[in-house]
């Protein structure tokens, strides 16, 4: 068993590693490589033949990854069955609002998906898009959870959904002016909004859908389907949260959209890492030591003095 437990842990961090290291090849491709034509033509042959694999299917295969660590991840972590409680409600909830968006304009706005992505379901949704939403969704549910160390009242847990929702829209606040206003777009708009050409309607879908998928997650998931974590577990959700953010943001950056930026750090990474730092260092210790300390107060045994009767003697009789 401690085998197979340290197997799975180095392999959640060998598929980041391998999440974070296609997204670094892809910034470079976009940002260094594509800009420049002359060392695309001075190439040799296998590296054009890479070259034109990373650029056309880079992104679906950093999302793969994504994918596949955050579950490696939730499967040590949560266990078998809250992994599952909340992969098939963000993939399938997701997909179904994608589908949707796509086809009506509704949740999102208008839009639709170029190439880069994957294969597209239903020719609409790169397939890769509904794992993003799972892996990203379930990091943010899983830091703002930390709020519910104290108390996990139903109201405490309506909010900890919220604001993982609304860190989930924090990022697209980055990602989605990068991925559609940059000079290779992966989606385009079909109307013009008023936030760097995106509709504000696109935000109110993103923070509808997660925090949809989300409840019920935790609905399905049964008994604490809200798990509250200890820093040291919850390391690997800051840094795909943090990794990818920085992805997105560089991309921004890059093309001068600078207050999508400003946002996301704001209302993304500066909650994320408070709550990070929230979290227990130790929560069994603590419970050990609470119950320790009742137990005791509980058990103590107060000795009692037992006096022997005094017998009276004769001058103590009345007569």
């Amino acid at each position: 068993m401690k085998r197979a437990t340290f197997a799975l842990n180095k392999l959640q961090w060998l598929a980041l590693s391998l999440h974070l290291g296609a997204m670094l090849f892809g910034l470079a491709g976009l940002l260094l490589v594509l800009p420049h034509p002359e060392f695309i033509q001075n190439l040799s042959e296998a590296g054009m033949q890479v070259f034109a694999w990373g650029m056309s299917s880079g992104g679906a295969v950093y999302m793969i990854l994504g994918a596949i660590a955050v579950s490696i991840y939730a499967y040590r972590t949560l266990g078998l069955r809250r992994w599952l409680a909340f992969l098939i409600p963000s993939v399938g909830i997701s997909l179904a609002s994608e589908l949707l968006g796509t086809s009506t304009g509704f949740p999102f706005g208008g839009y639709s998906y170029l190439s880069g992505l994957g294969a597209k379901i239903s020719d609409l949704v790169p397939f890769t898009i509904p794992l993003s939403w799972f892996y990203m969704g379930l990091v943010c549910f899983l830091l703002a959870n930390t709020i519910l160390k104290e108390s996990k009242h139903w109201l405490l847990k309506f909010e900890s959904i919220a604001l993982a929702a609304l860190m989930l829209t924090s990022w697209d606040f980055v990602l989605d002016p990068a991925m559609s206003q940059a000079q290779y777009p992966f989606w385009e708009w079909h109307e013009f909004g008023a936030f760097f050409g995106m509709p504000l309607q696109n935000f109110a879908g993103w923070m509808g859908t997660g925090a949809l998928f989300m409840a019920v997650a935790s609905l399905v998931g049964g008994k604490d389907s809200q798990p509250v974590l200890t820093r040291q577990q919850l390391v690997f959700p800051l840094a795909m949260y943090l990794g990818n953010f920085a992805f997105a943001m560089l991309l921004s950056i890059s093309a001068g959209i600078y207050i999508p930026v400003l946002l996301g750090l704001l209302l993304g990474v500066a909650p994320v890492l408070g709550l990070w730092w929230m979290a227990p260092t130790d929560p069994a210790t603590n419970q050990s030591i609470e119950s320790l300390s009742n137990t005791t107060a509980n058990s103590v045994i107060i000795p009692q003095t037992n006096k022997p009767e005094s017998v009276p003697t004769r001058q103590s009789v009345k007569r």
